[in-house]
């Protein structure tokens, strides 16, 4: 406080003034201070008028509360501000906020759908007569509802009880666990796996533990990356750089600013859920490995779809190598092998919920050592695990599930053509029709479900960018032709009802997401002809009901 006063002394003519009196600095420190203040010309004034004013970031320093005891026989008034001023405005805050929301159109109204187990696609409304096709859903392979999934959550529920206990720190894990990360490490064809309560969780966790303990670590994000990355990035605390999407030249750039013994992680998905994108990993691990950098790879919107045993589009890279040799590793490099980190949901096309990452079996000690994401959240209830697990099992040794989703999707995409609606043009399974108003996109959106009982939900900001909103449709294997037609027909009715603009209007504009751009060029559908004329009898024998052994990575290595 004294060399505080000090300093202002020199500059400030009151505070010169104040302090030249016999009882020196340590006798003004102990003063109060906010009345000496409001004696100032210049600090009056400010004090005063301060007073009046009121705003979302007003707050009050509890300097009374800490007055000394001993000076309580003091003449000065001690102010206190805890009982005089207004409080925090909270909830014109949060009002604020909201209201923002709604007037950008850009609120979102979560509609209440309740899946029926044994009528998919269909559910109900609130009312359990009041029944619609669910057209969005990223239950892809729709093993959520699939009966040897149930019956083994069932069997485990029923005996080990709904909850885990608590974290594996304190309650320990279980042989549904051990099994489940066994299943995971088998399918990606690396060491070991971890898994965690969402992929949300694992991605932040992975992200953030590296940057966090890795010295002088430079990040390299894709621009369409996950929030979950995004925010493992912020968590992360270390120098990031941003390339553009699926812009190799771009990240390249980026890379060549430091030397390859700079620490580098490249992080990017593989295939992009709301554009349907898919990334090159061959061409990045290339670059990975010029550059010196490890890959994490993002396979969310890709397992279970892509590959001969749904491993994700890293496996479909090399998909002839990984059919003949089934669960075993092909004895040649592949894609899949040169990624360093992959991590995936079990709530999508595994029909549950949880995340993991597989990896190495250093790297994936270290997780499991280090990753506050999770040491200290609670495990998957046992149910859920064996549920993941089996769903692994099933979709690996049925190769038609996956055949039949990129049937039902390029019929859905040809049928939309004809028509000369928007569609995002992608070589994956996800069908973005292309809005380009938050509005317009929602209106779409209420029309399919009051009028056709089709539910196909509006994507809007921040999910995707202003002026690129869009429906989003994911069929599925039980997506038939039949179906397909009904929301074909009822598309071109909206579309006519609420003048939407088709492929011809954005031609005319120039153009938008490859949709109506001149000389734009479409990628090749991941699956080929060849790919889907095989049957689940042409996979590899091993594949059907492999025994694995536990992993010794998911208890501790033992020295």
């Amino acid at each position: 406080m004294e060399s505080l006063i000090r300093q202002s002394a020199k500059v400030c003519p009151f505070v010169h003034k104040a302090t030249s009196c016999s009882q020196g600095l340590s006798q003004v420190a102990r003063t109060n201070l906010p009345k000496m203040a409001k004696q100032c010309p210049i600090m009056g004034r400010a004090i005063s008028g301060s007073s009046s004013r009121r705003g979302y970031a007003t707050s009050s320093s509890a300097t009374a509360a800490a007055t000394n005891p001993t000076t309580s026989q003091s003449t000065e008034t001690v102010v206190d501000h805890g009982t005089q001023e207004s409080g925090f405005d909270y909830k014109g805050l949060f009002e604020t906020e909201i209201a923002k929301k709604r007037n950008d159109k850009s609120y979102r109204y979560f509609n209440n759908i309740n899946r029926l187990a044994h009528q998919f696609p269909l559910a109900h409304r609130q009312m359990e007569d009041d029944k619609v096709t669910v057209w969005c859903s990223n239950d892809y392979l729709a093993l959520s509802k699939n009966q040897q999934v149930v019956d083994i959550m069932k069997k485990t529920l029923d005996k080990y009880g709904a909850g885990a206990g608590g974290t594996r720190n304190i309650a320990g894990h279980n042989k549904h666990a051990l099994m489940l990360e066994a299943e995971l490490a088998a399918l990606h064809k690396k060491e070991g796996a971890l898994v965690f309560s969402s992929c949300y969780v694992a991605n932040d966790a992975v992200i953030s533990l590296l940057g966090q303990k890795i010295k002088n670590l430079v990040i390299f994000s894709d621009e369409l990356n996950h929030a979950s990355m995004i925010v493992g990035i912020k968590h992360a605390n270390t120098v990031k750089h941003i390339f553009k999407h699926n812009d190799l030249d771009h990240l390249e750039e980026m890379l060549k600013m430091y030397p390859k013994s700079t620490p580098k992680l490249i992080a990017f998905e593989s295939v992009y859920s709301m554009s349907g994108s898919v990334a090159n990993i061959d061409k990045i691990c290339d670059l990975a490995e010029k550059y010196g950098a490890l890959t994490f790879l993002d396979e969310v919107h890709a397992v279970g779809l892509y590959g001969p045993h749904g491993a994700g589009v890293a496996e479909h890279c090399d998909f002839e190598a990984h059919r003949v040799s089934g669960i075993a590793t092909p004895k040649t490099k592949t894609t899949m092998s040169r990624v360093d980190m992959i991590t995936g949901t079990l709530g999508k096309s595994f029909g549950t919920v949880g995340g993991y990452v597989a990896a190495s079996n250093t790297l994936i000690d270290w997780f499991r050592s280090y990753a506050p994401g999770f040491i200290f959240t609670t495990s998957l209830p046992p149910a859920v695990m064996a549920g993941a697990a089996e769903a692994i099992r099933f979709q690996r040794s049925h190769l038609d599930l996956r055949q039949d989703q990129q049937r039902h999707t390029k019929y859905v995409k040809e049928g939309l053509k004809d028509l000369g609606i928007p569609v995002i043009p992608n070589p994956s399974h996800i069908v973005p029709i292309l809005i380009g108003n938050a509005d317009l996109a929602k209106q779409a959106s209420d029309m399919l479900m009051n009028k056709h009982k089709i539910y196909v939900q509006a994507i809007n900001f921040p999910t995707v960018s202003r002026g690129t909103e869009r429906l989003r449709i994911t069929p599925t294997p039980g997506h038939t032709n039949d179906l397909s037609d009904i929301l074909l027909d009822a598309l071109e009715d909206v579309f006519n009802n609420l003048q939407l603009p088709r492929i011809a209007d954005w031609e005319a504009q120039g153009g938008l997401l490859g949709v109506g751009e001149k000389d734009f060029v479409e990628e090749k559908d991941l699956w080929t002809d060849e790919q889907l004329q095989f049957t689940n009898k042409d996979l590899h024998p091993n594949t059907a009901n492999p025994a694995f052994e536990q992993l010794e990575v998911s208890s501790g290595i033992k020295l």
